[in-house]
């Protein structure tokens, strides 16, 4: 499968340059990381973030921030690069395609690519100085699914305080254009077809400890009041418009 495949697949994110190696590499008739004989321990890369550690604050503080993507990200990323560089069959597919069958793969590939796809899309889902509330199709439909936005907001917080353990809560369009509202344990996303809910994530709120700790110890609760702070609308409506373009296909 070629790369720009997979540009196709992941869309308004722009999550290509994120979870692949420089996209600006020349193609080969046979690219590296599809040959089994070359291990693709170079396949997927740490993004940078789009704004400082500190760009959140008070809201998410700067040491949690570079704990957050310095170390738990990279380790994901280290780890999957680990694990595919034994498993061709799962190196040659792009993420989204490995979810859609994460029960043929190992636990280690599961864990892995979903904790480095779930942080590449967080990290671009919060915004310094953010706007408050989403506007157009995105408002329109958040209204008309669940009354407005605040009673939005307290079900994804339940979403959140209520998923036992680690994980992420989730705004997910289906795939009849249905807005729907859910979480995942570890670190599990709407792609995967072990989900309780499935469809296209449009906003994923990670609500493992080490995403609010520091700040806020145990009080998951208070995390998840704050973090709407720093959501980041105008992405959240663009996937929203490129999941509605994806269920025309």
């Amino acid at each position: 499968m070629k790369k720009r495949q997979f540009i196709k697949s992941v869309g308004a994110v722009g999550l290509f340059s994120i979870l692949h190696k420089n996209p600006l590499k020349a193609e080969t008739e046979v690219p590296e990381f599809l040959n089994p004989m070359i291990p693709p321990a170079d396949q997927y890369t740490l993004p940078p973030l789009d704004y400082a550690f500190g760009a959140l604050e008070p809201h998410i503080d700067a040491k949690t921030m570079e704990i957050h993507h310095d170390r738990h990200h990279a380790a994901y990323v280290t780890n999957l690069n680990k694990e595919l560089s034994t498993h061709a069959a799962a190196a040659a597919l792009p993420l989204e395609k490995l979810f859609a069958q994460s029960k043929k793969y190992s636990a280690g590939i599961r864990n892995n690519g979903g904790g480095h796809y779930n942080h590449s899309l967080f990290w671009k889902l919060l915004k310094p100085a953010a706007s408050s509330t989403p506007i157009g199709a995105l408002a329109t439909a958040i209204n008309a699914k669940f009354k407005d936005l605040a009673n939005f907001k307290d079900l994804m917080n339940k979403a959140g305080t209520g998923r036992f353990g680690s994980g992420w809560a989730w705004l997910v369009l289906d795939n009849k254009n249905n807005l729907v509202i859910g979480s995942t344990p570890n670190q599990d996303n709407p792609l995967m077809d072990v989900a309780e809910v499935k469809g296209y994530p449009l906003l994923g709120i990670d609500v493992w400890e080490h995403a609010y700790y520091l700040k806020y110890q145990n009080k998951r609760a208070d995390y998840l009041i704050a973090i709407w702070n720093v959501i980041n609308w105008e992405e959240v409506a663009k996937r929203y418009e490129e999941g509605m373009k994806r269920n025309k296909k």
